[in-house]
C-alpha cells in the first residue's frame, strides 16, 4: 500500500500512527499546535468516524478495500464485532511476524512475508494477510536465517514486549499462537467502535 508523507498524515490525523512519527519531535508539534479543528464548531461525527478509520488503515497498513471486508466479516460473524475485527486484524501474518518482535515495523514484517522469509507450519508463505490460527507454528525460513533482515535476531532479540498470545524463541527461530489474537485497548491509537460506526451509516 502505497502512503504519501508519514509525519504530514500524521500529524492531520493527530496520532503517532508510523513507527517514524513516534517520537520527541513529533510530541512537541502535536503539543505545540496539534491537528487544527474545523472552522465554525464541533467537528462532525463523521469526520471523527472517518478520521479513526484512517488511524485504524495506517496502523495496520492495509488497504481501504481490505478494511471494508473485515468490517464486513466481523458485523456478519458476532454482536461483538468490535472485539472480531481487531482479532482479525491482529491475526494477519505480518502483524504477528511484528508482534512477535522479529523486525522492529510492520511494513518490515510485510516485506519479510512477501519476499518468501516465513513459513506457517511447513508452508513457505508470502501473503501477509495470511490469517493465522490458534496452535500454528510460526518460523524464519532455514535459508532465510543468514538474510540481513534476520542474521543477528538470536543475539539482539528483546521478547518482554511479545503479547501473551504469542511466543517465539529466538535460539531456533520458532514460534507459535498460542491464544486468540487481541489488542489492549490501551495500545490502540484509534477508535474501532467509531470504525464500525463509519461503516454501519
Amino acid at each position: 500500500m502505497k502512503i504519501g508523507p508519514k509525519f504530514k498524515i500524521a500529524k492531520r490525523l493527530g496520532a503517532a500512527i508510523f513507527e517514524k512519527t513516534q517520537t520527541q519531535k513529533f510530541a512537541l508539534s502535536q503539543a505545540r499546535g496539534g491537528r487544527p479543528q474545523k472552522r465554525g464548531g464541533q467537528m462532525s461525527d463523521y469526520k471523527k468516524q472517518l478520521i479513526e478509520k484512517q488511524k485504524l488503515r495506517y496502523t495496520y497498513g492495509i488497504t481501504e478495500k481490505q478494511l471494508k471486508r473485515y468490517v464486513k466479516e466481523s458485523i456478519e460473524k458476532s454482536r461483538q464485532p468490535a472485539a472480531v475485527l481487531i482479532a482479525r486484524l491482529e491475526s494477519r501474518l505480518d502483524n504477528v511476524i511484528y508482534r512477535m518482535g522479529l523486525v522492529k515495523t510492520r511494513r518490515m514484517a510485510r516485506q519479510a512475508v512477501s519476499h518468501g522469509h516465513i513459513k506457517v507450519g511447513a508452508k513457505r508463505m508470502s501473503i501477509p494477510s495470511h490469517e493465522v490460527r490458534v496452535g500454528d507454528v510460526i518460523e524464519i525460513r532455514e535459508g532465510s536465517r543468514q538474510s540481513g533482515l534476520f542474521v543477528t535476531l538470536a543475539e539482539s532479540y528483546e521478547g518482554a514486549g511479545v503479547p501473551a498470545w504469542l511466543a517465539f524463541d529466538a535460539k531456533t527461530m520458532r514460534g507459535d499462537v498460542k491464544g486468540t489474537p487481541h489488542s489492549e485497548p490501551s495500545e490502540r491509537l484509534f477508535d474501532v467502535e467509531q470504525v464500525l460506526e463509519f461503516y454501519s451509516r
